[in-house]
């Protein structure tokens, strides 16, 4: 089966705790995993389009483009997605503060209503130390959050491994 190309606009967006956002999610196993807000770029429109309307849409958040800056890292994935296809993902992940961690899901499509099952904001040292399943990579992930929550911003993006 040749995969789907599926471009994606993903968020680091953290709360003035310095905690940064994802979404849960349950596996037909039931087993919980997590994920960060964003989403599929549509035709006609740019990755950084894309994040600030994934943005707006899954957290109630808003922001220009200009205040995402640049792309901070990097993903590739190959899923299924809940349509039951092959997918092969390409995520670009932004940087963002957010001003509170309350976050409003009216904007978010059926689909995503369907199977994300809540939210958390998680610490650098919970990413560290936590056994579920996140994506990308919880350490990984971590370690690129110390990093941005110091104010250092990579010099190109970083890549980081799906989990």
């Amino acid at each position: 089966m040749t995969p789907i190309w599926r471009p994606t606009a993903r968020l680091l967006t953290v709360d003035p705790d310095e905690r940064v956002l994802l979404f849960g999610s349950v596996d037909d196993d039931g087993k919980r995993w997590w994920f960060t807000p964003g989403g599929g770029v549509q035709r006609g429109e740019t990755v950084t389009e894309a994040a600030v309307r994934e943005l707006a849409e899954e957290t109630g958040f808003a922001c220009t483009e200009a205040e995402l800056g640049p792309v901070v890292a990097t993903s590739a994935s190959r899923f299924i997605g809940y349509d039951g296809r092959l997918y092969f993902g390409a995520h670009t992940f932004f940087f963002l503060r957010v001003p509170h961690p309350e976050i409003v899901i009216d904007g978010q499509e059926d689909y995503e209503l369907s199977f994300i099952t809540g939210h958390r904001w998680w610490t650098v040292d919970e990413l560290r130390s936590t056994t579920d399943e996140i994506f990308p990579s919880p350490i990984a992930l971590a370690d690129l959050m110390r990093r941005l929550l110091r104010g250092e911003m990579p010099d190109r993006p970083v890549r980081l491994p799906r989990g």
